[in-house]
């Protein structure tokens, strides 16, 4: 792994050691911060000699990921130029599957989404009725931003179930059949033959939400409630995906209160099945509400029903139980409560807090925040982005791709 970028001794930092620079790909990720920086500037800080750091330079502009951005003042002589990260030398396809929808968008390399398509799709439909409906519309928005097929450095996508991240993979997916140990990345290479990766959607969100709202939290938990319950984990500025891509099935969890209730798992007790959009729908159904999904249970809400609000208070409270033992387990300074029903959820939050609060250790919560997504619906969609141009903008990966044009 390349060591973090160094700084000029006594103003922003140590100085870099200049080995560990010695690739454009390297000095490149000084660049990314999008801080525009002259060759004389960066010969300092890295400890390079001018004229290596004017031959990489070289390279990363004829690559078009650098490009020109204005002049330095001049203490005598001709005013040296600057040079900064360039986000929009290539694009991103960038896809959230969910349960019922699929959402596909075309963003730069810094993330900002410059076309985006929303489809009503069930993932039921199984993958060839699906991917065949992102490629369509990939192709479509790329169109649309004015960008050619070539300018597309890659394609992330969320799914709505257990992704074997380096393969691209699902693995057992409880909502989605006929795509277990489906090639994903063939299927789309097929069409688009560009890097392909693949992860779980709530790993995605948690990534799409901390890069562009909680930079500074390293310590992360993304809480998506929807059709299911799952968790998006960064510990220590790292997406953690377990062994076999399962890490935060929240859902999954046993709570106390659930002993006779049947999960679709087999189980009983899990937190899915108390704590769902369909599950709150279904306990107030029995209540002789008419109610068939979180949406249903969202709009009672707002329509001020008091069996709907107990129902939600409650609900949160059931999360709250399981998140509890996480807190302690893990120690975020930052908890993310999103999804369809979590996002609208102001009394699930609320629940979730009285118990997380009253059951975590003091320690573990003295700086814990527990809040709803600010990327809402964005946030697959940045993540999915995000995940694309860690692996295309790494070293390795640009170093490569200057020696294939050079």
């Amino acid at each position: 792994m390349t060591s973090a970028p160094g700084k000029e001794p006594g103003k922003d930092g140590p100085v870099q050691d200049a080995g560990s620079l010695s690739r454009a790909g390297d000095l490149f990720q000084l660049l990314r911060d999008g801080q525009a920086r002259t060759r004389a500037e960066l010969a300092l800080t890295t400890g390079l000699a001018r004229s290596t750091v004017a031959s990489r330079i070289d390279a990363l502009m004829n690559s078009g990921l650098v490009g020109p951005a204005g002049e330095a003042s001049s203490s005598g002589g001709r005013p040296p130029s600057r040079f900064a990260f360039n986000p929009a030398a290539r694009v991103v396809l960038a896809v959230d599957v969910g349960a019922t929808h699929v959402i596909v968008a075309v963003t730069d390399l810094g993330g900002k989404v410059l076309a985006e398509r929303r489809l009503a799709q069930e993932v039921a439909d199984g993958p060839d009725v699906v991917l065949g409906r992102v490629v369509a519309a990939g192709r479509e928005l790329l169109a649309e931003a004015d960008r050619n097929p070539e300018d597309l450095a890659g394609i992330g996508i969320g799914l709505p179930g257990p992704v074997e991240h380096d393969t691209g993979r699902p693995i057992k997916p409880p909502i989605m059949p006929g795509w277990d140990g489906f090639d994903v990345v063939r299927y789309m290479q097929r069409s688009m033959p560009v890097p392909v990766l693949v992860d779980n959607d709530v790993n995605i969100m948690a990534l799409g939400e901390r890069t562009a709202y909680w930079p500074d939290h390293d310590n992360l938990l993304f809480i998506k409630i929807a059709t299911g319950i799952g968790a998006g984990i960064i510990s220590s500025g790292e997406l953690q995906r377990g062994a076999n891509g399962t890490a935060g099935d929240l859902g999954h969890v046993r709570v106390p209160r659930g002993d006779e209730v049947l999960c679709r798992c087999g189980n009983y007790g899990c937190l899915e099945a108390l704590a769902s959009g369909p599950a709150i729908a279904r306990q107030l159904q029995a209540q002789g509400l008419v109610a068939s999904n979180g949406g249903d249970v969202l709009r009672l809400v707002a329509e001020g029903n008091l069996q709907a609000i107990q129902a939600l208070r409650q609900a949160g409270r059931d999360v709250g139980d399981v998140l509890a033992t996480v807190v302690n387990l893990l120690n975020p300074s930052m908890i993310v409560i999103g999804g369809s029903v979590g996002e609208a959820g102001e009394h699930l939050v609320a629940g979730i807090r009285e118990v997380v609060y009253r059951r975590s250790l003091p320690l573990a919560t003295s700086h814990l925040r527990i809040g709803i997504s600010m990327a809402g619906d964005q946030a697959a969609i940045l993540g999915a982005s995000q995940m694309v141009t860690q692996h295309v903008l790494s070293p390795a990966v640009i170093e490569a791709t200057l020696q294939a044009t050079g």
